[in-house]
């Protein structure tokens, strides 16, 4: 989908008779159903005036030009691209982003500035990484820049509103790297921008590499599967035993011998925490990408799924998507889907952000089984942990067979957490009331660690101390607190408060500006500056670390007197799942279970309520040690 394409020529007389921005809007409408914000229709009108007289300037006037390009299965949209011939009369282009920067502050991160966007100071990508993805996206998808005898493709930013100063952070020694390959052009640096454009569009485009642009699909490159699975390949911790190597087995089996029955198979695969589920995917991921089948590795959590796209690599991550990147995905167009965390499929990918044009009837389970030859779901059925997830193996299976799909079923026994115990994850499903389990009480001589701590701060404490000996360890809670945004200055508001202990949440995602040093919500888990905060049921999940220390707040209680466990909504801050009314204690039970079984070697726990601190105690076999120092 683009919003304009066209020539060169026509663009500037569009934009010198002030004609383009209400172009774009109406074709914005066209396929939306609804008008821009006005803020996108201004910086329309600004910035491609701006890029006119470039082209004008640069007698760039012959040459084909697309405007708000969205990138394929992507809601990304490139500013501009301009096609013609270069030096050697070879198809090219170039991708152009725009910018109305006037200024902007070192980000967090190392790709990261922060600017004024959307009302508020936030880190952004500089324009550089943003065009290098944009750049790198097409060259690894799209069949017009892929081949090896396709369009060659070039990228730059043009700030017409900034001014050039060396000593600007945006021209910055950590950002030099970049702006070698991908060059920032700003307001006085027209003839230096003319200088980049020319050598690469000598010619122009009389039109058919703007129609080979325009008639390209989505298709992963030969490439970048090699790639992903060159990264994942060196990683020696995707190792396999038993059901796992039985499961793996039978997906590539499937992937190398077809559907001889023209049927799509989805193949169902039940396990619970620690059981392996992610190994084999992304194990998968990288050896099915080797042997050349377009694999995608997808799940619906934003932390999670940024996680592993920090660890396999910028280009890698291309092939990592979520759930609700399929709404408008071609038939059969993945040859393996692999969903990991399935039970975060929700009821529909719509939201309140999807344009009404572009809203899918169908559930989210059947556009992801539209779009694989192949779908593989990873689940745990009590890990739906918020209303709207609702993926449970039988809700998957039913829309599979729906579908006609070929379903394969496996479960996974074999425990890889909590120090390979079984006996830990069963104490918690039955100490919570979730699945009635043989572990009735806990020994804690086991090699797993559990101990209660009197204190959050001893809690806090005891975590720090794994850290320094170098395991990985994080603090988490229950959602019992509000989770403010940043502060102006960047720093984060100690919400999580407990007599003296007063301790942040992880940085909320898109909510502004934070201080270097503070990793965004969506790396807290991966980033070692992530045990200065107290991560939630968000952003832990999925994950794990050798040690975690859970924060049992008073949303979950257990009522001696009843005999049973109790949910409060008026303490959890958790808006979501404080709607959901019949399933609130479920939900809790299942937030808990997940936070408790995070630790590869061992659980610390601090409880805020008395009686439900007794009652854990009392699951306890006597005469065993549960609590660390005062």
């Amino acid at each position: 989908m683009r919003l304009y394409s066209g020539t060169t020529a026509g663009f500037i007389d569009d934009s010198v008779h002030n004609r383009i921005a209400t172009k774009l809007s109406d074709a914005f409408f066209s396929h939306y159903g609804y008008r821009p914000a006005a803020g996108e229709f201004n910086s329309w009108r600004n910035s491609l005036r701006a890029v006119s007289q470039v082209f004008e300037e640069g007698e760039l006037t012959k040459h084909g030009v697309i405007l708000e390009y969205q990138l394929p299965m992507s809601s990304k949209r490139l500013d501009c691209l301009v096609t013609g011939r270069d030096d050697l009369r070879k198809p090219n282009a170039a991708i152009i982003e725009l910018k109305q920067w006037d200024r902007c502050e070192d980000g967090a991160g190392i790709n990261e500035v922060c600017t004024w966007v959307g009302g508020k100071s936030r880190d952004v990508l500089h324009p550089s990484a943003q065009v290098r993805q944009y750049k790198m996206y097409l060259e690894d998808s799209h069949t017009a820049f892929s081949s090896d005898d396709g369009i060659g493709l070039q990228a730059c930013c043009y700030l017409h509103n900034y001014s050039f100063d060396r000593a600007d952070v945006l021209f910055s020694s950590k950002f030099r790297p970049l702006l070698a390959d991908f060059p920032v052009f700003t307001g006085d640096d027209v003839e230096k921008l003319i200088g980049f454009l020319r050598p690469k569009l000598r010619e122009g485009d009389s039109g058919e590499i703007l129609q080979q642009v325009e008639r390209s699909r989505y298709c992963a490159s030969k490439k970048l599967l090699d790639h992903v699975s060159r990264v994942i390949r060196g990683k020696s911790e995707y190792i396999l035993l038993d059901e796992q190597l039985v499961v793996y087995d039978r997906i590539v089996k499937d992937a190398e011998e077809g559907h001889k029955d023209k049927r799509k198979n989805a193949f169902i695969v039940r396990g619970g925490p620690g059981t392996g589920k992610s190994v084999i995917a992304l194990k998968l991921l990288g050896d099915l990408s080797g042997k050349g089948f377009n694999t995608h590795y997808v799940t619906g959590s934003k932390a999670f799924t940024s996680t592993v796209r920090e660890i396999v690599g910028a280009r890698a991550s291309q092939q990592i998507k979520y759930f609700n990147s399929y709404m408008e995905a071609d038939y059969d167009v993945i040859d393996v889907m692999l969903c990991d965390e399935s039970h975060r499929i929700r009821i529909t990918s719509n939201s309140r952000f999807t344009p009404k044009k572009s809203k899918s009837d169908l559930p989210q389970v059947s556009e992801l089984l539209h779009a694989a030859k192949t779908a593989v779901f990873f689940v745990d059925d009590n890990q739906i942990v918020r209303p709207g997830e609702i993926g449970s193996a039988e809700y998957i299976k039913s829309h599979a067979e729906e579908a006609k799909c070929n379903v394969l079923e496996y479960e996974l026994e074999a425990q890889f957490r909590c120090s390979g115990s079984d006996a830990f994850i069963n104490w918690v499903n039955t100490t919570l009331d979730i699945k009635r389990t043989a572990n009735v009480l806990w020994n804690l001589s086991d090699p797993f660690e559990f101990k209660i701590f009197k204190s959050p701060l001893a809690l806090e404490t005891a975590i720090r101390a794994r850290v320094d000996q170098k395991s990985t360890a994080r603090m988490v809670a229950g959602f019992c607190w509000p989770w403010s945004n940043p502060l102006n200055d960047g720093k984060l508001v100690s919400d999580v408060v407990i007599g003296d202990y007063k301790r942040p949440w992880n940085a909320k995602s898109g909510a502004g500006h934070v201080a270097q040093g503070i990793p965004p919500e969506n790396l807290w888990a991966y980033d070692p500056n992530g045990i200065d905060q107290v991560g939630c049921i968000y952003t832990a999940q999925g994950f794990e670390f050798d040690y975690v220390g859970v924060i049992f707040g008073k949303d979950l209680v257990y009522d001696p007197v009843l005999g049973q466990w109790v949910g409060d909504p008026t303490v959890s801050a958790d808006r979501s799942i404080r709607r959901a009314q019949y399933d609130f204690l479920q939900f809790l039970k299942n937030i808990y279970r997940v936070l408790l079984t995070r630790g590869l070697k061992g659980c610390y726990v601090y409880f805020m309520d008395q009686a439900t601190e007794h009652f854990v105690r009392s699951r306890l076999e006597a005469g065993t040690i549960s609590e660390g120092p005062f």
